[in-house]
C-alpha cells in the first residue's frame, strides 16, 4: 500500500537521508532499515514537501512539530526495540514515530492530547497500512490497563519523568525521554532491572515543545 504513495525521487532523497543518519553515528541498521521504509513526506504537511528527507524538524498542526529525523532514529534505538515489543507512546503527534514502530515489529500504543493530530495520524497511518492503538488525552498516567511495556517513549519536553509511567515498564524496559527545560533537555533512557531497580542513561542535548498537562484539546 506505500508504494501508491511514494516515488522513485522520494526513495532517492530517503535513502540519502538514512546514509546521512550512518555518519551521524546511527548504528541499529533495524531502525535505518524502518526509517528507509517509511515515507515521511505523508506525514507533512504539502508546504513542506520538499523538505521531508532534510535531516530537520518542521511544524505540524496545533502548534507541534515533526521531530528531526536524527532525534527519531536516537530515541528509536536507544529504545532497543525487538519484534513483538509492546510500546507506549506519548504524543503522537504527526504518527511518523509510531509508523517507525510497527514498521519494526512493534505492537504501538500511542497517546495524543490534541484532537486534530489524533485524528490525522490515525488516517495517515491506516492510507499506509499500519496498525496502531490510538488513545485521545493527557499522556502523563500512561495505560496502564494495557501494560506493562517494553518501552515507553515519551516525544515532548519533560521536566520529570512520572513515577506512574515506570511502573508500567517491564523488567528489562526501558523509557526514553528528552528530560529538562523549555530552551534544551537531555535525553535521558530508564531501564528497569532484574531487581526492579532503574538505571538512568544520558545521550545528548536535544529541543522539544514542551509536554502539557491537564485537559486534553478537543478541537
Amino acid at each position: 500500500m506505500i508504494s501508491e504513495y511514494d516515488s522513485f525521487l522520494a526513495r532517492g532523497k530517503r535513502q540519502k537521508l538514512i546514509d546521512s543518519l550512518r555518519t551521524k553515528g546511527i548504528k541499529d541498521e533495524n531502525v535505518l532499515e524502518a526509517m528507509n521504509r517509511v515515507p515521511r513526506h505523508v506525514f507533512m504537511d504539502n508546504a513542506f514537501l520538499h523538505h521531508a528527507y532534510q535531516d530537520k524538524a518542521f511544524p505540524i498542526s496545533s502548534g507541534q512539530t515533526i521531530s528531526q529525523p536524527y532525534t527519531v532514529a536516537i530515541q528509536t534505538e536507544l529504545l532497543n526495540v525487538k519484534k513483538r515489543d509492546k510500546i507506549l507512546e506519548i504524543g503522537t503527534g504527526s504518527g511518523y514515530q509510531a509508523a517507525i514502530l510497527v514498521e519494526m515489529g512493534a505492537r504501538v500504543y500511542t497517546i495524543e492530547r490534541y484532537k486534530e493530530l489524533y485524528n490525522k495520524a490515525q488516517k495517515t497511518l491506516a492510507k499506509l497500512g499500519y496498525n496502531a492503538h490510538f488513545f485521545f488525552g493527557d499522556g502523563h498516567k500512561g495505560k496502564s490497563q494495557y501494560g506493562p511495556y517494553d518501552g515507553i517513549l515519551i516525544t515532548a519536553a519533560i521536566k520529570e519523568i512520572p513515577q506512574e509511567l515506570l511502573d508500567q515498564l517491564k523488567i528489562g524496559g526501558c523509557l526514553v525521554a528528552p528530560v529538562g527545560g523549555y530552551h534544551s533537555q537531555v535525553m535521558t533512557r530508564i531501564c528497569k532491572d532484574e531487581n526492579g531497580e532503574f538505571k538512568e542513561t544520558q545521550h545528548g542535548l536535544f529541543v522539544f515543545v514542551p509536554m502539557l498537562w491537564g485537559t486534553v484539546n478537543d478541537k
